[in-house]
């Protein structure tokens, strides 16, 4: 029980160091008037709980839990996230048809890696590369746009109109209530946020070794169940709360960014800082192709203009259908070390 007390502790404080620390970081960029599509795609699809997971993990020789994490969040984020938000809140969304074909193409980045198996610092290099060149097209494009994604006034009056005194900054608005602190204190609270974040990973890595050795349960089953529900939770609430409040482009935003850096970066770091990590077969037969489908599909639903409510079920639907497939059929996790 005592291992079980630690990771919720750990779970709780990484979860919380991680929206602070987004929070501090996007109250600065937004002061630099940098594009709301940007900042939904550096702030908030930058995992930041979910690397400093993944690195922890992957130093404590539990590779195949860090791996299930980056294949259990990258699933999830279409298959939880993206279906709740259509679900609870179906909108139209108007996402460039270039951002849209990346989403859709970003799992296939990983093919050549996972067929050269195992997972090293080389591989870790190019994935983190491919994110730089992504978030470098991106923010390319959006200062030589005239009209940036999300910045125009439409998006920033909906955002902003919190119906209070005095509106809250439109890109932070999302993210945030009230206003952003100052710019001397946003850099110390960032520190102080990533510092949080450190010791959170380190706790939940503690609590995470502790109940594989009590209750005897395999570690990439782990990662990419209990541990990746957790991670969740955080991007469900970025993605369902700008839909509701009229501004669904910045929810599609964390999720193309997160999947984007989930399938590149996220694992490029985890590698670069840890030991390689070894890619069953069953990786490239049933859960890559599994990851491709559920983001083309989205990727697809997107590219309709509008999300609707059965794009929500289906997709749902499906993500149940992989674990029960995966458990009752295969026998195993999703994602085998």
């Amino acid at each position: 029980m005592t291992s079980i007390l630690i990771f919720v502790v750990g779970a709780a404080l990484l979860v919380y160091c991680a929206e602070k620390l987004v929070t501090h970081l996007v109250g600065t960029a937004a002061a630099l008037h940098i594009s709301v599509f940007l900042l939904a795609i550096v702030f908030t699809g930058i995992e930041f709980d979910d690397v400093a997971l993944g690195v922890a993990l992957n130093l404590e020789d539990l590779g195949g839990v860090a791996l299930g994490t980056v294949f259990g969040t990258a699933i999830s984020m279409t298959g939880i996230v993206l279906a709740l938000a259509a679900i609870v809140s179906p909108v139209r969304v108007d996402i460039p048809r270039d951002y849209v074909v990346l989403f859709a193409v970003s799992p296939l980045l990983m093919i050549p890696f996972v067929l050269t198996g195992p997972l090293t610092t080389v591989h870790g290099v190019i994935l983190v590369l491919l994110f730089v060149a992504f978030i470098g097209y991106v923010a390319s494009r959006e200062l030589r746009s005239t009209t940036p994604v999300f910045r125009n006034a439409e998006v920033l009056e909906r955002v902003g109109a919190a119906g209070s005194a005095v509106p809250p900054v439109p890109a932070i608005a999302p993210f945030t209530e009230g206003r952003p602190p100052s710019r001397r204190v946003a850099p110390a609270l960032t520190v102080l946020a990533l510092a949080g974040l450190v010791v959170a990973a380190a706790v939940t890595s503690e609590g995470i070794e502790g109940i594989l050795d009590d209750f005897s349960i395999e570690g990439t089953l782990f990662g990419a169940t209990i541990a990746t529900l957790v991670l969740s939770l955080e991007d469900l609430f970025l993605t369902v709360g700008p839909n509701r409040r009229g501004a669904p482009e910045i929810g599609i935003g964390n999720v193309i960014g997160s999947v984007v850096f989930g399938v590149t970066a996220k694992l490029g770091i985890i590698l670069l800082t840890g030991h390689d990590i070894a890619v069953g077969d069953d990786v490239l037969t049933w859960h890559l192709p599994v990851l491709t489908v559920m983001t083309g599909l989205s990727a697809y639903f997107i590219s309709t203009g509008r999300l609707r409510r059965w794009h929500g079920v289906l997709l749902l639907t499906l993500y149940i259908a992989y674990w029960a497939i995966s458990f009752g059929v295969l026998g195993q996790a999703p994602v085998g070390d």
